[in-house]
């Protein structure tokens, strides 16, 4: 009896302790997060590194981080700054009156007069609508201004975050294999089990980090480019935006080249705007209907609308980090499932694998 009460005492105390750590780590949760990150997507390079230069675990972990921070920390503040900076200029050009969002509605509703009538039929009041949207418009701007300038102003705790970021990552390169172990022992889920566990959230986690940004680098780029050979005003900022709506999948880049499109429709450019929409529904889309299975739902091996929903899942409810967390929890999801399939009601492996293999549907 006193043995069983100091169990369940210490089994108590572990738990309060576990919680009050995990809230003591909470703040930095996003620079933990992407440190695990960076070192599971970044640790096949570390591998072939030992292989080149032999095992030297701190002067491998730190040319490996070198590289990270040259192949992605570097360039996505480079693009940050950018972004920023257009920001604030396209917020300025509008309170100096250079754009005129309530002018550009007008344009876009005396451009499509069938639309205006037919609201109008229904009883809806075209004019109250206009004047909501260039609100918002103007309110979206001044948003958009300020969320920039305070990314700008507390720059010194994005640089303490990224730094944190780096210097997690590095212990992480040089110790994860150990870590991992170590975990293995703690958890009791059963050794195989936990491997396999480990080893879905590593790949999920590569695949959907390392598919989503290149979606979303790859849509960027080309929205900017058409953006700016069409000569719309603030290409970098909308490529950006794009970019960062292309997280979700299928229409993320289309809320920015579709209204784009009817705006220089409504402008009389039709020949840029007929451009624009083939460039957007040809390319840009082709670009995400091609790249994303291949380099999310096929590592991955969850279905298009599970990445779909755990994605658009993942950013309400946890903002950007959620793009790959949601993701990350569909597929664990499906893990825990699977081994609960096959050990506890013991099903037939072939079996479940024939009814889960999306190929037999292609």
């Amino acid at each position: 009896m006193h043995a069983q009460l100091e169990r369940r005492f210490f089994f108590g105390l572990l738990f309060v302790v576990t919680l009050a750590f995990g809230l003591v780590l909470e703040p930095f949760f996003g620079a933990i997060f992407w440190a695990t990150a960076l070192t599971v997507i970044f640790y096949p390079l570390q591998t072939i590194l030992i292989k080149k230069f032999g095992n030297k675990p701190n002067r491998v972990a730190a040319l490996t981080l070198l590289i990270c921070v040259v192949l992605v920390v570097l360039p996505l503040l480079a693009i940050g700054a950018s972004f920023v900076q257009e920001g604030i200029n396209f917020y300025q050009r509008i309170e100096q009156g250079e754009l005129n969002p309530a002018a550009t509605l007008d344009k876009v509703r005396h451009a499509f007069p069938l639309v205006t009538n037919t609201l109008q039929e229904f009883g809806v009041d075209t004019d109250n609508i206009k004047q909501r949207l260039s609100e918002a418009a103007v309110a979206g701007s001044r948003m958009l201004a300020q969320q920039t300038l305070a990314v700008g102003q507390n720059a010194a705790g994005l640089f303490l975050n990224i730094g944190l970021m780096l210097y997690l990552a590095f212990f992480l390169l040089r110790d994860g294999s150990k870590l991992v172990e170590l975990f293995i022992l703690a958890l009791p889920l059963g050794d195989e089990r936990e491997r396999m566990l480990f080893a879905k959230f590593a790949e999920v986690t590569r695949a959907t980090v390392k598919g989503n940004l290149v979606v979303a680098v790859v849509q960027g780029l080309l929205g900017g480019i058409i953006l700016w050979v069409l000569d719309v005003p603030a290409p970098i900022l909308w490529g950006v935006v794009m970019a960062f709506l292309s997280l979700l999948p299928a229409i993320g880049a289309a809320l920015v080249w579709f209204p784009v499109a009817l705006y220089l429709y409504s402008t009389g450019q039709w020949w840029q705007a007929t451009v624009l929409i083939a460039y957007g529904a040809l390319v840009i889309g082709l670009a995400d209907n091609i790249l994303r299975p291949v380099l999310v739902g096929r590592d991955t091996k969850l279905p298009d609308y599970m990445v779909l929903f755990s994605t658009l899942g993942g950013i309400t409810l946890l903002g950007i980090n959620g793009f790959v967390i949601g993701p990350l929890i569909a597929a664990l999801f499906l893990a825990f499932w699977q081994i609960f399939i096959t050990e506890f009601n013991q099903a037939d492996p072939a079996e479940l694998e024939r009814l889960t293999d999306q190929k037999q549907s292609e």
